[in-house]
């Protein structure tokens, strides 16, 4: 297994989760102003439903950190076992020669 890709990977997954959250935050923003600066008188309520909103659309977003670090936890605990059976399928070549090459 390739461990560089899947550390890009979880690092990826980690940013579309965050960039999800900032745009669904910004527009939820953006269209609260717009329906209060339409009907003011109604702006308590549609204040208290773009915080809910926000608030859910964080939740959802900090879960999917939790999910993409914990993740990269599993891959932290995967990489000292690849790297001790690669090492153990090295062979050490006597003085003077050189190790055969590895096979594809």
């Amino acid at each position: 297994m390739e461990f560089g890709l899947a550390y890009i990977g979880v690092g990826i997954g980690a940013g579309l989760a965050i960039i999800g959250a900032a745009l669904g935050i910004g527009r939820i923003g953006g269209s609260a102003v717009e329906g209060m600066s339409r009907q003011p008188e109604a702006a308590g309520a549609i204040q208290l439903a773009m915080i809910i909103s926000a608030a859910l659309i964080e939740g959802a977003a900090m879960f999917a950190l939790v999910i993409t670090f914990s993740a990269g936890g599993a891959l932290n605990n995967e990489l000292p076992k690849a790297i001790a059976n690669k090492a153990a399928q090295v062979q050490q070549a006597p003085a003077g020669q050189t190790a055969p090459a590895e096979k594809k």
